[in-house]
C-alpha cells in the first residue's frame, strides 16, 4: 500500500486506513520509510533508472487528493514564546488564542483564497481543535460577517476566544470538521491543551466535533512532550485517514510541528529544492498546496472523467500493432 506527496506528487502510509481517531497513545512509533521512494510499501522500491529526481511523473487523477496545508496565524505564545521561551510553559498561555495582527493575517489570507478562487474548490476543511487553528480556519475558509435572521449557524460567533472579531457566516461555506490527529505537539506546554467539546461548541456552532472521541483533552499530560518521531507516525496516520473522505480538494488548518514533522517524511524523491519547498517550517497562516497520491488501490473511487472510447464498437487496431502482427504472419510460414 502506497500513498505519496510532493509539490508534485508524494509518499505513504500504514497498511490500514484509520476510519476515525484514534488515542495517540495507541499509535506505533515513526520508523523512517526504507524505500529509496518514501512510499511506505511492500512492494520494492523502482529500480535506480526510474528515480524520480530524472523527470515529471503521470499519476491517474482519480487516484489523488489536493490538499492545503495551512499553519494557523500568529497567537498569543508566539509573541510570548519569542521574547521568552520558558514563556511557553506559562498556563497563561492555555489553548492560546490569535493576537489583532494573527487576525489580521486571516483576513488577508482569506482574500488570497477568494482571489485566486481556491474558496470555491475546497470540498472540506479539517482543522485542529484549538482555538487558534479553529479561528485561523473559519476566518479563512469561512463566509463572510454573520447576521442573525439566517437560517444557518455561525461558524464563529462574535468575540470566540477573546478574538473581538464578529461573528462568521456558514453560508455557502464547504463543511468544517475537527480533528485531534492533527494537533500540534501533545504535552508540557499548556498552548497546546484544548478545552472541553462542551467549551468550544457553543463558541464554533457550525464545525462538527463528533470525531472528537473524548471530552476532555486525555492526550494533554503536563510533564511528558510528545516525541518528534511519534508527531510524524501520527501525521501518516492523519493522512492515511484523508485516504478514506470521498471529497478530492481538502483544506487543512494545524501548527507548525505537526507539518514539519509530518512532511519531512517526504521528497526524498524529489529535486532537492522540491524537498525543502515541501519540508521547511511555516510561517504564521502560510499555505502550501500539495497533491496526496495513492499507489495501492486503497481507494475505490473510479474516474469521473476517463471515458471508455469504442463506443460505439468498431474496428480500432492500431496501425502499429497490425505492422506487428503481419509480420508475426509472415514469419509463421
Amino acid at each position: 500500500m502506497t500513498i505519496s506527496i510532493s509539490a508534485i506528487y508524494t509518499p505513504p502510509l500504514s497498511q490500514n486506513p484509520l476510519l476515525v481517531p484514534s488515542p495517540i497513545s495507541k499509535l506505533p512509533r515513526f520508523s523512517p520509510p526504507r524505500s529509496a521512494i518514501l512510499c511506505f510499501s511492500s512492494s520494492p522500491p523502482p529500480p535506480p533508472d526510474m528515480d524520480a529526481t530524472t523527470g515529471p511523473s503521470l499519476y491517474p487523477l482519480h487516484r489523488s487528493k489536493t490538499l492545503h496545508l495551512v499553519r494557523h496565524a500568529q497567537g498569543i505564545h508566539n509573541v510570548e514564546g519569542e521574547k521568552d521561551h520558558s514563556a511557553y510553559m506559562s498556563y497563561d498561555l492555555f489553548d492560546a488564542h490569535l493576537t489583532p495582527l494573527g487576525w489580521n493575517q486571516v483576513d488577508n489570507l482569506h482574500k488570497h483564497v477568494q482571489a485566486c478562487g481556491l474558496s470555491k474548490r475546497v470540498e472540506l476543511v479539517i482543522t485542529s481543535p484549538l482555538l487558534r487553528t479553529m479561528q485561523t480556519a473559519v476566518g479563512v475558509f469561512g463566509g463572510g460577517a454573520y447576521s442573525d435572521g439566517i437560517d444557518v449557524p455561525p461558524l464563529m460567533v462574535a468575540n470566540a476566544g477573546n478574538s473581538n472579531h464578529p461573528a462568521i457566516s456558514s453560508l455557502n461555506c464547504p463543511p468544517f470538521i475537527a480533528v485531534e490527529l492533527c494537533r500540534e505537539h501533545l504535552g508540557v506546554h499548556p498552548c497546546d491543551k484544548r478545552r472541553s467539546v462542551s467549551e468550544y461548541q457553543p463558541l464554533f456552532p457550525a464545525i462538527d466535533f463528533s470525531l472528537i472521541e473524548n471530552e476532555d483533552d486525555i492526550l494533554w499530560t503536563p510533564d511528558i512532550r510528545e516525541k518528534n518521531e511519534d508527531v510524524a507516525s501520527r501525521g501518516l496516520k492523519f493522512l492515511n485517514w484523508l485516504w478514506t473522505r470521498k471529497e478530492k480538494e481538502i483544506a487543512i488548518v494545524t501548527h507548525s510541528g505537526f507539518l514539519f514533522h509530518t512532511l519531512s517524511a517526504f521528497g526524498s524523491d524529489c529535486h532537492p529544492s522540491i524537498k525543502s519547498e515541501i519540508c521547511t517550517h511555516f510561517a504564521n497562516c502560510e499555505l502550501r498546496s500539495v497533491i496526496i497520491v495513492d499507489r495501492s488501490l486503497m481507494g475505490s473511487d473510479s474516474s469521473t472523467t476517463n471515458y471508455p472510447g469504442k463506443i460505439p464498437q468498431g474496428p480500432d487496431l492500431p496501425s502499429d500493432i497490425a505492422d506487428e502482427k503481419q509480420s508475426e504472419k509472415g514469419a509463421s510460414k
